[in-house]
């Protein structure tokens, strides 16, 4: 049947959602206006000029000088990709720690090369052992030490300084998934002297997904540059789409130019708020969440408050609730979206992300008002009122802000 010939397609209507997954979160009215501007070409002097504004902001959001440092024209997985097959050539080894279903990604594409891939892996919901990872590499001429910094598909982040000691001790790059932390946890390249790092656009940075943030280290470019054959890819091998970034501003792919004035938005409004600001933000309202979710008698899937993710909460379904009607009726009738599990957790937990614009406390103590009423509807037996009273009493102690100031 041709839907051109027996429908009416109308205007572009989307609903308007409370975007509170773990990616993407909800865009900053500034960010939709800068989209809004006009094209130009992505050879024109004023663009050209725009990107060097973009990795400027960049490298301030990464904390680094590196020369390397720019979007990729791809969403985060696209940013695994890159940082997999440029330091690797087939047959070298490399260990990943897997915990979940994001790191597991960067071990899978490794394999593909193929690389000898060591995978130390855990249960969903747990920290890698840095002794482990130690373990698994003595004797071995490791390339790099791989990992995410913060696991979406779990909630749980690991701190970088344990992997950084064991990836010198084992001679070996440091390549780090940031796609969930970046602008929302705390994260320093050259402090924390990260060799490979990349992120997503449309995570804490609240632009709109298809970027993918990515800084290499001068160790990580001399790995690349002593490579034994070809980057086993041709759109994501770094050296020839710095070309298109660096100096030289050779033609390599045609961007997307109205994402890039998205991206250059949105770093702009990252710092506007400050780095510490914004992280301090995300922490207050993840804790008046959490407070909120226990008041209702939920618990957390990451037990450790310090293992937790501050941009996604991992939290366990109560028994006898039935995980897709909770999250539909959140849809159908408040317009919030949150996410469920993948993989092992599938079933047995919801992910709540909030992130860039959409970690606000009204959108906190709104999600805790819908999550109780479902809840009740679904015959979850919760004291009313209880999250509310709660998370307000987090806010009522923290210091900081926990909105984003938004120009209107």
């Amino acid at each position: 049947m041709n839907r051109l010939k027996d429908e009416n397609i109308g205007e572009l209507l989307p609903p308007d959602r409370l975007m509170l997954t773990p990616g993407p979160s909800c865009v900053d009215p500034r960010v939709y206006r800068a989209m809004a501007a006009p094209i130009v070409g992505h050879m024109d002097p004023w663009f050209i000029h725009l990107m060097d504004d973009v990795q400027v902001l960049l490298r301030q959001v990464f904390q680094t000088n590196n020369r390397l440092t720019f979007p990729i024209s791809a969403s985060g997985s696209g940013g695994i990709e890159a940082a997999v097959v440029n330091p690797l050539d087939a047959g070298d080894e490399c260990i990943v720690c897997v915990n979940g279903a994001f790191s597991e990604r960067m071990a899978i594409i490794a394999e593909r090369i193929p690389a000898k891939v060591i995978r130390v892996e855990v249960p969903y919901g747990r920290r890698v052992d840095p002794a482990d990872v130690l373990r698994a590499g003595k004797g071995r001429k490791i390339k790099f030490v791989g990992l995410a910094h913060g696991e979406t598909s779990s909630g749980i982040v690991q701190p970088i300084a344990d992997y950084r000691g064991v990836a010198d001790q084992l001679g070996a790059l440091l390549v780090v998934d940031a796609v969930a932390s970046l602008a929302g946890v705390p994260l320093d390249v050259d402090g924390e002297r990260i060799d490979f790092c990349f992120s997503g656009s449309q995570k804490a940075i609240s632009a709109p997904p298809g970027m993918a943030p990515i800084t290499v280290s001068k160790r990580g470019e001399q790995a690349m540059q002593s490579r034994k054959e070809p980057v086993r890819s041709w759109y994501f091998d770094l050296t020839t789409a710095m070309n298109y970034w660096g100096q030289e501003r050779l033609y390599h792919h045609t961007p997307p130019i109205t994402l890039i004035y998205a991206m250059r938005e949105a770093l702009r409004a990252v710092l506007e708020e400050g780095l510490e600001a914004r992280w301090e933000r995300h922490r207050v309202n993840q804790q008046a969440l959490i407070a909120g979710l226990e008041a209702m008698g939920l618990t957390m899937f990451v037990s450790d408050s310090a293992d937790r993710l501050v941009t996604v909460t991992a939290v366990n379904i109560p028994a006898g609730t039935e995980d897709v009607l909770v999250r539909k009726q959140l849809l159908e009738e408040f317009g919030i979206e949150i996410a469920g599990g993948l993989g092992p957790v599938k079933g047995k937990i919801w992910r709540i992300g909030l992130m860039g614009y959409s970690c606000q406390k009204s959108n906190v103590l709104i999600f805790l008002a819908a999550l109780e009423k479902t809840l009740s509807d679904q015959g979850f037996r919760l004291p009313a009122g209880a999250a509310s009273a709660a998370a307000l009493q987090i806010y009522k102690q923290a210091s900081q802000p926990a909105f984003a100031a938004a120009r209107k």
